[in-house]
């Protein structure tokens, strides 16, 4: 969050996977108004009646009118994958392409940030917004001038699909907004610094251990920066999650963290040497399967 990182600076270590959020636009026949079908549908004739959020404030921007617009995704919202930065980021990327506008990946990922930060005020920070946009692995800092560095992680083709072999996605359950947790968080970011502090270092650690081709201490980083972020606010996790989590360690697995903001959606773990097997069986909660992904929001057909 901007709170911590324009005194201390920031950095997170993310990957984007296959699972995307499908838009498409075209005009809208004999009508100048608006028909959007996502997972409501709408229909009005101005652009001030829109009720989704940020297609209200990205069609302002980019005076779109007279449209039919589509979102599907392949992952509900709420589930801690990142969906509403893909969707902003996703949707800035259509209404350029839809007025002939040629930006670089930096400058839609910082007007996601904005719109999402600033305009819709959401207590939130921006990695998801560059993840989502420059796709790949990467090691992301968040510099105190509210610049951002998306560092590419330098790992070997071999170590990568490693790694994609030794991580496993759960569904825990539910979907939820992550506005209650992240804003605790943010009332708390003077008493967690030094927490905060410990995960960058965590951050910076990896990242030099990834670079240099190695997994030795992932899953003991990874689970250790779960320890440090359930420091942060009082509903991250809850006894669901604690309970799953333990299972997971008795089964194999050598790290782990859910992701998101917390309380809620998707278990990552990870057991190397074919442990992900052993936890499949063991626990047999709902899997996402999913693949590394490394092109981010892109225009697939215009």
């Amino acid at each position: 969050m901007r709170e911590f990182y324009q005194h201390e600076g920031g950095a997170v270590i993310s990957t984007s996977i296959d699972k995307y959020v499908y838009m498409s636009m075209h005009p809208l026949f004999n009508d100048n108004g608006y028909h959007l079908k996502y997972f409501s549908n709408e229909i009005c004739n101005e652009v001030k009646q829109i009720k989704h959020p940020i297609i209200k404030e990205v069609f302002t921007r980019y005076d779109i009118f007279g449209v039919d617009f589509n979102a599907t995704a392949d992952v509900p919202s709420g589930t801690g994958l990142g969906s509403s930065s893909t969707f902003t980021s996703g949707l800035i990327t259509l209404c350029q392409a839809y007025r002939e506008i040629i930006t670089l990946k930096d400058f839609i990922a910082k007007e996601t940030s904005e719109i999402e930060i600033d305009v819709l005020l959401s207590p939130i920070g921006k990695q998801d917004q560059y993840a989502a946009t420059y796709g790949g692995l990467n090691m992301i800092k968040f510099n105190p001038d509210d610049s951002v560095d998306v560092c590419p992680i330098e790992l070997s083709s071999a170590k990568i699909k490693e790694l994609e072999s030794s991580l496993v996605l759960f569904y825990l359950g539910g979907t939820r907004s992550s506005d209650s947790v992240l804003t605790e968080q943010k009332n708390k970011i003077l008493s967690n610094r030094a927490t905060l502090k410990k995960m960058v270092k965590l951050t910076e650690n990896l990242a030099k251990e990834l670079n240099n081709n190695s997994l030795e201490s992932f899953g003991e980083i990874l689970n250790a920066g779960w320890r440090y972020k359930k420091e942060l606010s009082s509903n991250v996790s809850n006894g669901t999650i604690d309970y799953w989590y333990g299972e997971a360690f008795k089964h194999g697995a050598k790290g782990g963290k859910l992701l998101g903001a917390g309380n809620g959606g998707f278990l990552l773990l990870y057991a190397p040497d074919g442990g992900v097997d052993m936890l499949r069986a063991s626990l047999r909660l709902y899997e996402l399967k999913f693949k590394f992904e490394n092109t981010g929001t892109k225009i697939i057909y215009r």
